[in-house]
């Protein structure tokens, strides 16, 4: 069959590439053993100046759980808050936390005097959880000097209790190792294609295919079906480290990951052929493809929530094959979601991989 000598052709050329055989084998690695330490949005090292106003026992009380606590730097005490504003204005702290006068005093009567809290929102992120953590400090201390006092009451009914589902530690690597597997396909099986059938325009070889008489459905094929099992290669090679370097595995069926992993990878390595079949070098190519990556990824929710999206963005993930993928496979790979459970997710990348295969084909000119 003529398919059969075009796949092993494809095979052919990637394992006589220098390049290619060496990042096939290392981007997964480096992807898993290194990308979930850095891509990490918990907040720590946070660095804090105090301005004690009243240096009582309870003050000091919160300036010593300050210091204990793993997510806070402590800077040291200021005399005024105009001296630690100076440093945040430098970026040598991030928050300041003022004490007032007669703090302690005012607590014991029974008074809800006011402490201040300034962080530097520059990085929204940060500021905000600088902010949260220092309130749990204060909070907690007060909490704690309330018990057995007429304020206990009151305390206890302000005190929650949180069950964290599915991800009990809050560990971010759980959250982040699924992404990761969306992250690696789309960069391997989207610019690997991409720049296939236009390296081979500028080599001249695509010429010698074009007076064959082979199809254009066989010729795409052939180039679709390698980056398949590449993508299938990638994927076990990525689920075995998480689960020796991390002890994190999947929660679901294992064969849902891989159900989901073939039509993302159909629709990268179909959508990098087309861009390759209507770009004429391998520079505008790069370009289209980088485009659409970063397009797809920033709009997917890899990062943050797609319903914190206005609405005109949010309407972009229903054709947005990444944000289908990493919904579905952060149901399996985290909560432990069945086939019902990711039905609607597998049924639109199917879709969505199919049409892109189509135009694939269609879109190839073949002048014979």
């Amino acid at each position: 069959m003529p398919i059969k000598y075009l796949i092993q052709k494809e095979f052919l050329q990637i394992r006589r590439n220098v390049f290619l055989p060496r990042l096939i084998v290392i981007f997964p690695i480096m992807m898993m053993c290194v990308m979930p330490w850095v891509m990490n949005q918990e907040v720590k090292n946070i660095r804090v100046d105090v301005v004690d106003n009243d240096r009582s026992q309870l003050s000091q009380q919160i300036v010593h759980d300050i210091e204990a606590s793993n997510y806070f730097i402590f800077n040291g005490q200021k005399p005024t808050y105009r001296a630690a504003l100076k440093e945040v204005e430098t970026s040598k702290a991030d928050v300041i936390l003022v004490i007032p006068r007669d703090y302690g005093k005012d607590i014991m009567q029974g008074k809800q005097p006011q402490v201040l809290i300034a962080a530097n929102a520059v990085n929204g992120t940060k500021g905000a959880m600088g902010s949260a953590y220092l309130s749990q400090i204060v909070n907690e201390v007060l909490r704690m000097k309330n018990e057995g006092t007429a304020n206990a009451i009151e305390v206890q009914q302000n005190n929650l209790q949180s069950s964290f589902l599915y991800n009990k530690h809050l560990n971010y690597k759980v959250f982040m190792i699924p992404a990761l597997f969306a992250m690696l396909l789309m960069l391997m099986c989207g610019f690997l294609p991409t720049l296939n059938i236009v390296g081979e325009k500028e080599a001249g070889t695509i010429e010698q295919i074009n007076v064959t008489p082979v199809s254009k459905w066989a010729f795409i094929l052939a180039k679709l079906i390698p980056y398949w099992l590449i993508a299938l290669l990638l994927i076990t090679v990525c689920l075995v480290l998480s689960w020796l370097v991390y002890g994190i595995t999947c929660q679901g069926p294992i064969w849902l990951i891989f159900l989901l992993v073939m039509p993302l990878a159909l629709f990268w390595s179909s959508f990098g052929l087309i861009i390759s079949n209507y770009s004429d070098t391998m520079q505008q190519a790069i370009f289209v493809m980088w485009f659409f990556v970063v397009s797809m990824l920033l709009l997917s929710g890899l990062f943050t929530p797609t319903r914190s999206m206005p609405q005109w963005a949010y309407a972009t993930t229903y054709i947005n094959p990444m944000h289908y993928f990493i919904d579905a496979i952060r149901t399996v790979f985290v909560r432990g979601g069945d086939l019902r459970s990711i039905a609607h997710q597998v049924l639109a990348l199917t879709g969505i991989a199919v049409v892109m295969a189509c135009w694939a084909v269609a879109s190839y000119k073949k002048n014979s």
